[in-house]
């Protein structure tokens, strides 16, 4: 089963925060040079995709990796990758990482990763960016002309809460106001993360994605507990156990345990493989599914991690 992201990447600034290092990442089995010239490598600001977000201070979506300053082109274009996404994560005004996702395109390759954008004294939020894979151009074209108010749609909702949400089926009930253009092209899950940046503006990730291609294999929503001393599962899905259930405090996950652990002490993402070497309930779902490396993401708001979502490819 081929998944909608290919790859994901965390850079991290250095000691004196003038450049971005590469700190971890994953790129599968099959994107060995593309993972081996990116581990060599590091961006200034506004240098490369990374250095982009980073001087932009906000996320910045990339339908095509040739030219648009990605460094990287003739090893993407050589392994199949095609698209790519970079969130920079913040805890106030101070940048912890930047995170990279990229994506390759095929006939059987579909969803979107959209980006949605309220700009300061607007009401709604409205499509800024998007990549839309495979056979989604009817989604995509109904997508640019809709905008969604604070608790609408997927967005909308994401906004609103300034957590992660997630539909495990976008046709069930009304609350994904683009279902019916959704089920025409196969898309069936959707997946909010709200992207806070320093400034006015309001940012929220759409990922969506069809039954043969996953966004990942597995993904978790944590959320800490009042102390701030551990993280409780709250959602999930996993592609081989299907629906997760709650996991409370006390049988999560301690701060500073695991990558999801250190994600909540820290606020920093990173990649960790092999997944079935975390320790705790991560590891023990990560061996159960067969599952090779996790993805730790933070989502800080007033610099304090309101969630950690956890992504397993």
């Amino acid at each position: 089963m081929k998944t909608f992201i290919r790859c994901v990447e965390v850079w991290v600034p250095d000691l004196d925060h003038s450049l971005l290092e590469f700190a971890s990442g994953y790129y599968g089995d099959t994107k060995v040079f593309f993972g081996a010239a990116s581990r060599q490598m590091c961006f200034g600001r506004g240098e490369g995709l990374p250095g982009q977000a980073w001087e932009l201070r906000r996320p910045v979506v990339l339908n095509e990796l040739q030219g648009h300053g990605f460094r990287r082109s003739k090893a993407a274009a050589a392994e199949g990758l095609t698209s790519a996404v970079a969130w920079p994560v913040f805890a106030g005004e101070s940048l912890r990482a930047v995170v990279v996702i990229l994506c390759g395109d095929d006939e059987a390759h579909v969803g979107a990763i959209e980006l949605w954008r309220n700009e300061e004294n607007d009401a709604d939020l409205k499509l800024d960016a998007g990549y839309y894979g495979g056979t989604a151009e009817l989604f995509e074209f109904v997508s640019r002309n809709t905008r969604f108010r604070k608790g609408t749609g997927l967005p909308g909702l994401a906004w609103e809460s300034g957590l992660p949400v997630f539909m495990p089926d976008l046709g069930k009930g009304s609350k994904f106001i683009r279902a019916n253009s959704a089920e025409q092209v196969g898309i069936n899950r959707g997946f909010g993360l709200p992207c806070p940046v320093p400034g006015p503006d309001t940012y929220v990730m759409a990922m969506l994605s069809a039954l043969a291609t996953p966004l990942v294999r597995r993904f978790e929503i944590w959320l800490p507990d009042a102390a701030g001393t551990a993280l409780a599962r709250t959602q999930g899905h996993c592609e081989v156990e299907g629906t997760l259930r709650a996991v409370a405090s006390a049988d999560g996950v301690p701060a500073g345990q695991g990558v999801l652990g250190q994600a909540l002490a820290t606020g920093t993402p990173a990649v960790a493989q092999p997944a079935g070497e975390q320790p705790g309930p991560v590891g023990f779902a990560a061996r159960g599914a067969g599952l090779k490396a996790v993805v730790a993401l933070p989502v800080i708001s007033a610099e304090r991690v309101v969630a950690v979502v956890a992504w397993y490819f």
